[in-house]
């Protein structure tokens, strides 16, 4: 069995968010949909769009103000904080710093400088997407031929993009998922590793945020939606995600650069 990862420096973002520490206390970043909030002008860290280390500069802030210890934290009680404050990352934030750091380590610099904000024109759109980029990069325009391709099933790599664009006729957000280690046997992929920011409705408040799965390929062949998808001991018709991305549609993507 051949086994390709990310890079370290990309890893490292990834348990950041999935083992969120504060004091002795550990979670998963949640899930933060701004669609929903509707928060503008806000921190990144307030608009699903923050880095690790500014969700826990606000954090941090707000356990002084509040006058809680961060010793005696529990691993439930620092979820619930962050929820409750609005303190999470959504999808595209969370792969924007992995794409960003994997980016960085394969010697292509930052994402930022790679990107073409596709959404962003005019003078005023352009300055609003340099000064803010994380913010402005969303599923749409990580999975934009002008960013980005389709890549076979068969050639999938760590780095590699699962995205999910809802139709006209889908109620379901765009969603987006970073290929973080790739199995292969006698250079066929086997097994497709993934991280990704998700919340579902039957999760509750407190349920949401950064979780990983897997995609077992058992038809090399086929579209990844004919695959097993794996999240959460569920799968097949049980899989809420595989779900999702039959109702979309769904591909594997690359960044041109990478």
């Amino acid at each position: 069995m051949d086994t390709k990862t990310l890079s370290s420096g990309a890893l490292a973002v990834i348990d950041q968010y999935l083992h969120f520490k504060v004091g002795q206390a550990v979670c998963s970043v949640p899930y933060f949909n701004n669609k929903t909030v509707m928060a503008k002008a806000a921190l990144r860290a307030r608009v699903g769009k923050g880095s690790p280390t500014e969700i826990a500069e606000e954090i941090g802030s707000f356990i002084v103000r509040q006058h809680i210890s961060k010793e005696v934290l529990a691993d439930e009680t620092l979820k619930q904080i962050l929820s409750d404050n609005g303190l999470g990352i959504d999808c595209s934030g969370f792969a924007y710093y992995i794409l960003d750091a994997e980016s960085a380590e394969r010697g292509q610099g930052a994402l930022e400088k790679k990107l073409a904000f596709v959404n962003c024109s005019g003078f005023f759109g352009k300055m609003r997407c340099s000064l803010k980029p994380a913010e402005n990069c969303d599923v749409a325009t990580l999975a934009h031929d002008e960013n980005s391709r389709v890549v076979p099933l068969e050639e999938a790599q760590p780095g590699d993009m699962i995205t999910m664009l809802s139709g006209t006729e889908n109620v379901s957000r765009n969603h987006i998922m970073v290929i973080h280690q790739v199995e292969r046997h006698d250079q066929a992929p086997m097994r497709l590793n993934y991280s990704h920011a998700i919340a579902y409705h039957e999760d509750g408040l407190y349920g949401s945020g950064v979780r990983q799965g897997s995609i077992e390929i058992i038809h090399p062949m086929k579209p990844l939606i004919e695959q097993n998808w794996i999240e959460d001991g569920k799968t097949g018709d049980d899989n809420r995600l595989l779900a999702r991305a039959k109702g979309s549609k769904t591909e594997l993507r690359r960044l041109k650069w990478l």
